[in-house]
C-alpha cells in the first residue's frame, strides 16, 4: 500500500509539472494562486476581469487548455451554427460520469435526442403546465407559506437557501416522479440526501478545475480524498434513485399518471439508466431554481422599491386574492422581469462548456482547436456594458420592459436556459415556479438578511450557483 501510495505521489507531481502554463502568463499563475487558496474570491469575478480587458471579450486558459468566451456572437456560433461541433464532449462526460451517468445534461447524440424527445413530449402539453402549476400552488399554501407563518410569528431566522431546496425538491419530486418527499416538515431535519447531492454536484465540478484529469482520476482508482468523499456521496444518492423507481413500479405507470418517470419508465427497463435519468431532472429542478430564488431574495432585499411594485402590480391583477390560475400569472409583466433580471445577473449554471470537434476558428478569430473545451460565460456576460449598456451592473427590470409588457432577449445574448438545438426544455416549468413562489413570499413577508451591509454574493464551488453558506434571513409578517 505504500509503494502505491508513494507511486500515485510521484504521479500527481508529474501532471501538475506536465500542467503548467506553456505561456508563463500572469493570466495562468494567478489562476493556480486562486485554486490552491483556501479563502478566495468568486472565480467567475474574476473571469469578468479578464474578459472586459480582452478585446474580442474571449481569452484562452493555457493551464486548462480551456477557451472562455462572453462574446454574444460566439455563443450563437455554438449554440446553432456549428452546434455539431460543439457537443459536450467525451471529457466532460468522463468528469460527471459517477454523479450523472448518462442523464441529458451529460450526452450527446442519440442518448440525448431520445431523453430530449420522451421529455419534450410530455413538457410541450398544456395540461402538465395545468398539472406544474397545481404542484407549485398546493406545495406553496400547504406547506411553504406554513412554515415561513410559523417562523415569522417569532420573527425567527432560517437559511433561505436551504428552504429553496427543500421547497424545489418536494415539487420536482411531485412533478417529475409522481412521489412527495414532504421535505418541508417543520421541524426541518438536514436530509443526509440533500447534503449527499451538493457534495456530488462539488466534488465533480472540481474535477473539471483540476490541472490535469490524471489527478482525480488516481485519487479515484486509490480511493483517496475528495474521490472517496463523491463515491461516499453517490453512494447514497444511488439508494435513494433506486427507490423512486421501487415505489413508482410498486405504484404502477398507467396511463394515467402524469408524471415524467412513468412516461420515461414506459420505454426503459434499465434501472441504471433511469437512475441517470432521475439524478439530471433533480439537478434541474432543485439546484437552478433553489439557486436563482435565493439570489432573487438577496436583490429584492437590497431593492425593497422592486419588492413594492411587484405588491402594487399584483393588486392590480388578481386583488387581494391568493393567485389561483397560470393565466393570471402569465398577466404579471414586471414579475416576470424582475425574475429574469435577477437571472441575469446571477445566472443558476454560471457557465457551460462545450469541446471542440475540429479544428475551427470562433466569429470573433480566435482559433479552436480540436478537443478544446470551449467555455461561454452568462455571468460575465451580464457585466458587459457593450452586451447590456453602462447600468449592466445594476438591478433594474424596467430593461425587459416595453410599454408595460415584458419583452424577451436574443437567447443567446442571455444564454441563460442555453439556447439553440440544447435550450432548456425545463425553461417554462422553471420560470412558473420561481414566479409562483416569489409572487407568494413577497406579498406576505418581509426577508431581511442578517447582514445588512453585505454588498456581494459568493458561491461555493458547484454545478450551479450555490451560494456559500447559505443565505441567512430573519421573516417577518408583511402588513397589509
Amino acid at each position: 500500500m505504500i509503494i502505491l501510495v508513494s507511486l500515485a505521489f510521484l504521479i500527481l507531481l508529474l501532471c501538475l509539472a506536465r500542467a503548467k502554463p506553456r505561456c508563463g502568463c500572469e493570466v495562468c499563475r494567478a489562476y493556480l494562486m486562486l485554486c490552491w487558496r483556501d479563502e478566495h474570491p468568486n472565480l467567475c469575478d474574476w473571469y469578468v476581469h479578464l474578459l472586459r480587458n480582452s478585446p474580442t471579450r474571449t481569452i484562452r486558459i493555457h493551464v486548462l487548455g480551456n477557451v472562455v468566451t462572453a462574446n454574444p456572437r460566439n455563443v450563437e456560433y455554438m449554440l446553432k451554427t456549428r452546434f455539431e461541433n460543439y457537443p459536450k464532449g467525451k471529457p466532460f462526460s468522463t468528469i460527471l460520469g459517477d454523479f450523472l451517468g448518462r442523464g441529458i445534461f451529460n450526452v450527446d447524440g442519440d442518448l440525448w435526442r431520445f431523453q430530449k424527445k420522451l421529455a419534450s413530449l410530455e413538457l410541450d402539453r398544456f395540461s402538465i403546465r395545468s398539472y406544474a402549476f397545481e404542484v407549485v400552488r398546493t406545495e406553496i399554501e400547504d406547506r411553504l407559506n406554513i412554515l415561513l407563518s410559523s417562523v415569522a410569528e417569532k420573527q425567527g431566522v432560517l437559511d433561505l437557501q436551504d428552504v429553496f431546496k427543500r421547497f424545489s425538491f418536494d415539487c420536482m419530486c411531485k412533478f417529475s416522479f409522481g412521489l412527495d418527499p414532504n421535505c418541508l416538515e417543520l421541524s426541518l431535519p438536514i436530509s443526509k440526501f440533500a447534503v449527499s447531492f451538493d457534495m456530488a454536484s462539488m466534488l465533480s465540478a472540481e474535477r473539471a478545475m483540476t490541472p490535469s484529469p490524471y489527478v482525480w482520476k488516481m485519487k479515484r482508482f486509490l480511493n483517496l480524498g475528495s474521490e472517496k468523499k463523491l463515491k461516499e456521496a453517490i453512494d447514497v444518492i444511488n439508494i435513494l434513485a433506486m427507490e423512486v423507481i421501487r415505489q413508482k413500479r410498486r405504484i404502477g405507470v398507467a396511463g394515467q399518471n402524469r408524471d415524467l418517470l412513468s412516461r420515461f419508465m414506459l420505454t426503459v427497463n434499465e434501472d441504471a439508466y433511469l437512475r441517470d435519468i432521475i439524478i439530471s431532472f433533480l439537478l434541474a429542478g432543485r439546484d437552478t431554481v433553489a439557486s436563482a430564488l435565493t439570489c432573487f431574495f438577496w436583490l429584492l432585499a437590497q431593492h425593497p422599491s422592486i419588492g413594492a411594485r411587484i405588491c402594487s402590480e399584483a393588486d392590480q391583477v388578481i386583488g387581494d386574492q391568493d393567485l389561483t390560475s397560470y393565466e393570471q400569472l402569465d398577466k404579471l409583466h414586471y414579475l416576470h422581469a424582475s425574475v429574469f433580471e435577477s437571472m441575469r445577473l446571477y445566472p443558476p449554471i454560471q457557465f457551460d462548456s462545450k469541446f471542440c470537434l475540429e479544428d475551427d476558428v470562433l466569429p470573433d478569430g480566435t482559433p479552436v482547436a480540436k478537443g478544446t473545451r470551449v467555455t461561454y460565460h452568462p455571468y460575465a456576460m451580464a457585466r458587459m456594458e457593450e452586451i447590456w449598456g453602462d447600468d449592466c451592473m445594476e438591478y433594474r427590470p424596467e430593461r425587459w420592459l416595453k410599454d408595460g409588457k415584458f419583452c424577451g432577449e436574443n437567447q443567446y445574448k442571455y444564454p441563460v436556459f442555453q439556447g439553440g438545438t440544447r435550450v432548456c426544455l425545463g425553461k417554462e416549468m422553471a420560470i412558473l415556479e420561481m414566479k409562483s413562489v416569489a409572487l407568494a413570499l413577497v406579498r406576505r413577508f418581509r426577508v431581511e438578511p442578517l447582514d445588512p451591509n453585505q454588498n456581494t454574493l459568493r458561491f461555493s464551488a458547484g454545478l450551479t450557483a450555490t451560494v456559500r453558506g447559505g443565505l441567512r434571513v430573519r421573516v417577518s409578517a408583511r402588513e397589509k
